[in-house]
Order: structure tokens, then C-alpha cells, then sequence
């Protein structure tokens, strides 16, 4: 790792266990009321990559410590010659209003591909008040207009040409001072036919974006969408992808990006920033997100994301690898810290070790696709991730996993 960093006590506890053999399991918690230790559990079951098979919700009232009745939601299901997805993301509680907002993508594939989800991926909201115990809202996300309807919900997006969605559980909605909800999402672009195109030497491409809401009388958001940062296929090859947002002085937001250099590795893997001084509805052209003191490192091609803290520090949570990385990994080591507030680059001697590859762990470790929150109790951070493909042979991967819950003492 380029940064020296320091130690910080991490504790990690088995939080949710795998159901069955080939079955990997993505936990994530998060407080539905603006006030108090209400929280929403959702606990994903995976055996392939980017499709989840079934979520199960459960609510707590004590901060964590018990769990009710869980209620289960099949996520795949048969459809015509194909089936239908659903991939619940992240979700936050909006402290004005004392309602919770969760984003949810769905979509039809006809060949039960995850491929397919680029031409037809589409991103949902629902609403509670009642700590999401029930939905009072559960519909698309339409921009406001009589030009957008189900089929064609957003500037430059139509379900079956191309998509817009959530990348991963980090892609988390932020709720602005000024009262609006914002919500990070990568959008696949179309071409000249007016259908979604990439790079021949691409696996995916994508463009970033945000959809910018505020409330309405009836309780609804009025979206719209922001310009769009595009992907450039000359220094990523998959364009960029599962932005994270967080505020930074002046009321500037930062969007920190995934890229990659897969089919290209002489180029160097980096994360990706850009900085919006308008409330997040333009953006400058992404750049490469370094050090607060000039130096470059290198990421992998994997979910990061930006946590605010009631100190007033801004933090990220990631991969940092200490050689250049080969597209999607290797996503070990996992490292969190510090932004820098002014410039919004990542101070190098707070990064600290969170978890690493241990002994006996197979290469395919991937320390990923997390969620973190901070505990209302007692100021931790918890991280929700799930310790994936450690038990692999060769390079058949293992999906028999369980999901953690890491607990990082911030002092």
C-alpha cells in the first residue's frame, strides 16, 4: 500500500450464515427513522454473479441487538422465455421529513442473462413512515414531463435500448441540506442505431449521473435527471461506474467513480472524480482521484464508497492495491479514510488496514460489494461484507459465504 496509514480496532462477527452450499450471502442495515435505533435489515442470497435469487427484511428497535420476523422476497422469477430481476440497493432516511427512501432496479431478461440488464435495467423508489414496515410509495423513477412515461423515464434512457441503474449497495442516496434526495447511478449509453453500445474490447460501459428529487404535496419525488459524466473508454475501459456521493466544503459534492483497465492493463487502475458546484446537476469530466499530496494509487475495479460522520469527517471505504491492479482485482486489501474537505482527494496517513488476505484465504478473496453506516450508539462505523470466494479452488470460485459485521472504532 503507498500510504503509511495507522491502526484502528476492527472487531468482525459473523452476521448472517449462509442457507446452503453455493450460496453467498450480502447483508446491509440501515436506520429508517430520523430519530432513534429503528433499522431495516436486508439479507441478499446470491449464487452467481449480479443476480440475486432472494432478499429477506427484518426490522429491529434496539439498534441491532434483536431482529423480528423476516420477510422474505423472491427476486428472480420466471417470465415469459426469460426472468424477471429485482436488486434492492441502499437506502437513507431523510432527517427533514422523517421518511425513509429505498432504490430498487428491475428488469426483464430474456435470456436470463445478466448482460441483458444493460439494455433494461431500470431504477424504483419506495417510501416509508413508519420505519419500513409498510410502502406508501413503490413506483418507477419518471423524470417530470409529459415526455417521459415507464418506457422512456428519463433523458436519454428507454427500457430495452439501454438502462439506468444502482451499481452495488455503496451507490447510497444523500439527502441534501437544501432538502432534495439525490441519488448516485451509472447509465449504459446508445449509439447511432439509438441502442446501447460499448467498446468492442469492453465487458460493460457505462456513463454517471445523478437523479435529483425533491418532495412533492403528495409525498412523492419530482425527479430529474443531471448532466451525465461519460465514460472514456481510453483510460477506462468500462467507462465509470457505481458513483458514490459526499459533501465537501462550500457545499460542493464530490462523485468518487470505480473504473477500469480490464483488456488494457498497461493502463493504470485508478478511481475517478469529479466535483459538482451546483447541487450535482452538472459535472466536470471525471478525473483521476489521487492523494491529497499529488501521489497516485492504484484501485481496483470494485464498489467504493463515501460515509459521513457525526466528527464531521468525511470518509471512504475501499481497495487499495499496492501494484497496478488487473481489472476487477485483486480486491484485497480493504483500507478506510480520510477526505480531504478542501480538495476532496484522500489523505494518505489517514488510510488504515481493515482487512487483508489471510493465510489459508484463496487469491479470489474478495473483500467487496459492502455497505457501511455509523452506529447512532456508539459512533463506530459498521461495515457490512462478506468475506467472498476465500474457500476457492483453482479457479472455480466458491460461492458458500457468509455475511460479516465489521466493527471500526473511530477515534
Amino acid at each position: 500500500m503507498n500510504a503509511p496509514g495507522f491502526t484502528r480496532k476492527v472487531s468482525r462477527d459473523v452476521f448472517a450464515t449462509s442457507p446452503r452450499e453455493g450460496t453467498m450471502v450480502l447483508s446491509s442495515s440501515y436506520y429508517t427513522r430520523a430519530q432513534g435505533n429503528t433499522l431495516l435489515r436486508a439479507d441478499q442470497e446470491i449464487y452467481r454473479s449480479d443476480s440475486v435469487d432472494r432478499v429477506r427484511f427484518s426490522i429491529s428497535d434496539d439498534n441491532g441487538k434483536t431482529w423480528g420476523k423476516s420477510e422474505t422476497i423472491q427476486t428472480t422469477l420466471p417470465e415469459g422465455t426469460g426472468t424477471r430481476q429485482m436488486a434492492y440497493r441502499s437506502g437513507v432516511c431523510d432527517p427533514q421529513q422523517d421518511r425513509f427512501v429505498q432504490i430498487y432496479n428491475s428488469a426483464y431478461w430474456p435470456n436470463d442473462d445478466p448482460l441483458d440488464g444493460m439494455r433494461r435495467w431500470l431504477t424504483y423508489y419506495r417510501v416509508s413512515t413508519d420505519g419500513g414496515r409498510s410502502w406508501v410509495i413503490n413506483e418507477p423513477i419518471i423524470q417530470t414531463g409529459e415526455e417521459y412515461d415507464a418506457s422512456h423515464p428519463l433523458p436519454g434512457v428507454w427500457e430495452g435500448r439501454n438502462c439506468c441503474m444502482l451499481g452495488d449497495l455503496t451507490c447510497v442516496p444523500f439527502c441534501m441540506p437544501s432538502g432534495e434526495i439525490l441519488v448516485p447511478v451509472q447509465i449504459s449509453p446508445v449509439g447511432e442505431d439509438g441502442y446501447y453500445h460499448k467498446p468492442a474490447h469492453s465487458f460493460t460501459f457505462t456513463d454517471a449521473a445523478v437523479l435529483i428529487g425533491p418532495w412533492n404535496d403528495s409525498g412523492k419525488i419530482d425527479w430529474e435527471l443531471s448532466g451525465r459524466i461519460a465514460g472514456d473508454e481510453e483510460i477506462s475501459t468500462r467507462g465509470v461506474i457505481e458513483p458514490t456521493l459526499g459533501l465537501l466544503s462550500d457545499h460542493r459534492l464530490l462523485m468518487v467513480m470505480r473504473g477500469s483497465n480490464d483488456g488494457r492493463f498497461d493502463l493504470p487502475a485508478r478511481r475517478w472524480f469529479s466535483i459538482s458546484t451546483d447541487g450535482g446537476r452538472t459535472w466536470p469530466a471525471a478525473r483521476p482521484w489521487t492523494y491529497a499530496n499529488g501521489k497516485a494509487f492504484f484501485s481496483p475495479s470494485s464498489c467504493s464508497q463515501l460515509l459521513h460522520h457525526s466528527s464531521g469527517k468525511l470518509f471512504w471505504l475501499g481497495n487499495i492495491n499496492p501494484e497496478n491492479s488487473r481489472g476487477n482485482g485483486p480486491r484485497h486489501p480493504f483500507v478506510l479514510g480520510e477526505v480531504d474537505p478542501g480538495s476532496g482527494l484522500l489523505q494518505a496517513e489517514t488510510v488504515s488496514l481493515i482487512d487483508e488476505r489471510q493465510c489459508g484465504d484463496h487469491e479470489l478473496l474478495t473483500l467487496s460489494n459492502f455497505f457501511a453506516r455509523e452506529d447512532r450508539e456508539t459512533n463506530d462505523i459498521l461495515l457490512h461484507m462478506s468475506r467472498a470466494f476465500a474457500h476457492s479452488k483453482g479457479t472455480e470460485h466458491n460461492w458458500t459465504t457468509d455475511a460479516n459485521l465489521y466493527r471500526i472504532i473511530i477515534g
